[in-house]
């Protein structure tokens, strides 16, 4: 592990905003952002004189404020009733970064409300009797994925998914949220996300995906970076998602990768030390993952478009910067953190801000982790193209590709990935491998290998669990909605 302390934050107020006297509603905003920075900063460097240690991750105040929110919400989150597996996911997201542990009643509650939020139609939806869509079904699955007991993983009914993956799936290999839904790149993220974790098989993932790399190609725009949909604006959660499905699907010949990262580096704001989403925009915390991980997951495209590896061993950000700004602007001391100071705390900015640093300390491969202040300040790494822990991705593969040779060898369906969640499987995967930053095709080859190795000892077709139906398909009216995940 390397520590390093902060940058003289003194000197870099010289890169604050000059507007050459022609003021515009943007550049106004802008010098009050960092006018309300430049207080932070100040107050951390007094305070820094009198305590070498800070800044200082406040992991305890997190814990609570996660482990709070698990069990109940306040009624402002009431808006969010349709998006319920998102809360869940970013709660344990934040959690498993911080290296928090729930118990493991609570942990079987949330799986228990997931599987509510589960579609007899296939997917999740954004909460019990809602109808599937892909950004809460990509939200639990990756909550399971974290979770990760066989029951958790039990929950996702990979049949089912695939049937809804199929019905949102435009001709032209671009997907809808939900059935009749708008279309743009989350769609296809989540799709392939989703796919990818639940380790569909290569032929199906060919089928299914076949055209959305080309199609996300042409969501890039003139500036480098990703519009939502062909012919929009750039954004960083939009080039997020482009870029790490491009890294899943292999595509990293469809685009133009060096304009994509010159665009990408240069949303770091000189003086705040964290990311714009887009040309002329405020910082704002989420966007340490949503560009912050980009920057690395281009890195391994660019890896692997040109048989470069080393560029994986040189962040091309500011580490320290980044962690700058989560550390001093957007900690709450009562826990949780936020858009920029000023802004209330929330889950959505707890989970991407801690995601973003966690990013900056361990994005470099060969090095040890870069960490601001005290070593206590280390965050756990998560995987920049999925955000869920590395080694979960691992785990959710093995145990989705053990459990395809169960199915295949029960002709008569007495047991089957799309059982009831509480049914445990017979076999439970292990797995304690590390990943690299975004080796997807590494883990692709050891995924092809072990199905071809199932296949071949396999003595029946997989069609043959065709006729199985799905377990659980108990649901809540809409009308049943509550402050908890309960």
């Amino acid at each position: 592990m390397a520590t390093e302390e902060p940058r003289n934050l003194t000197q870099f107020k010289r890169f604050k905003t000059d507007d050459e006297g022609r003021m515009t509603f943007s550049s106004s905003e802008q010098i009050k952002t960092e006018a309300a920075i430049e207080r932070f900063y100040d107050r951390y460097e007094q305070l820094a004189a009198l305590d070498p240690s800070l800044p200082k991750l406040l992991r305890t105040e997190h814990a609570r404020y996660l482990e709070t929110s698990l069990e109940r919400l306040s009624t402002g989150y009431e808006c969010l009733d349709s998006s319920r597996p998102w809360l869940v996911y970013w709660i344990m997201n934040a959690a498993s970064v911080l290296g928090i542990k729930f118990n493991d009643s609570l942990l079987n509650r949330v799986v228990d409300f997931l599987i509510k939020c589960r579609s007899q139609d296939g997917g999740f939806g954004g909460g019990p009797g809602q109808d599937p869509h892909l950004a809460p079904t990509y939200a639990a699955v990756n909550a399971l994925c974290i979770i990760g007991t066989d029951r958790a993983l039990n929950a996702i009914n990979r049949r089912t998914l695939k049937k809804f993956l199929w019905a949102v799936r435009e001709s032209n290999g671009a997907f809808r949220m939900h059935v009749g839904g708008e279309l743009d790149v989350r769609g296809a993220y989540c799709a392939i996300s989703s796919a990818k974790l639940a380790a569909f098989s290569v032929d199906d993932e060919a089928k299914l995906f076949e055209g959305t790399a080309g199609w996300i190609a042409e969501c890039q725009t003139y500036e480098g970076g990703f519009g939502g949909a062909p012919d929009l604006e750039a954004h960083g959660g939009y080039s997020f998602c482009a870029a790490a499905a491009l890294a899943i699907l292999g595509g990293e010949n469809k685009c133009d990768l060096n304009a994509l990262l010159r665009w990408a580096v240069n949303r770091q704001m000189a003086y705040e030390g964290g990311f714009q989403g887009r040309t002329n925009k405020l910082v704002d915390g989420c966007y340490s993952f949503w560009q912050g991980a980009l920057i690395p997951v281009i890195q391994g495209l660019i890896a692997r478009k040109e048989n470069y590896p080393e560029i994986m061993n040189t962040a091309l950000f500011n580490r320290i910067a980044l962690q700058e700004y989560v550390f001093i602007c957007c900690q709450k001391p009562t826990g949780g953190l936020i858009d920029k100071p000023g802004k209330p705390t929330d889950l959505y900015h707890t989970c991407y801000t801690l995601s973003g640093a966690a990013v900056a300390q361990h994005c470099e491969t060969s090095k040890p982790p870069l960490i601001l202040g005290h070593p206590d300040n280390e965050l756990l790494p998560t995987h920049p193209v999925h955000n869920v822990p590395p080694k979960c991705v691992i785990d959710a593969y093995k145990y989705f590709l053990k459990n395809e040779l169960i199915e295949s060898e029960h002709t008569n369906g007495q047991w089957n990935g799309d059982t009831a969640a509480s049914e445990e499987p017979p076999l439970a995967a292990t797995a304690s491998a590390e990943v690299d930053v975004v080796d997807v095709d590494m883990r692709e080859q050891s995924v092809d290998s072990e199905r071809s190795m199932a296949s071949q000892r396999s003595t029946t077709q997989s069609d043959s669990m065709s006729g199985v139906t799905s377990g659980d398909t108990s649901q809540r009216s809409s009308e049943e909605r509550s402050e908890s995940i309960d």
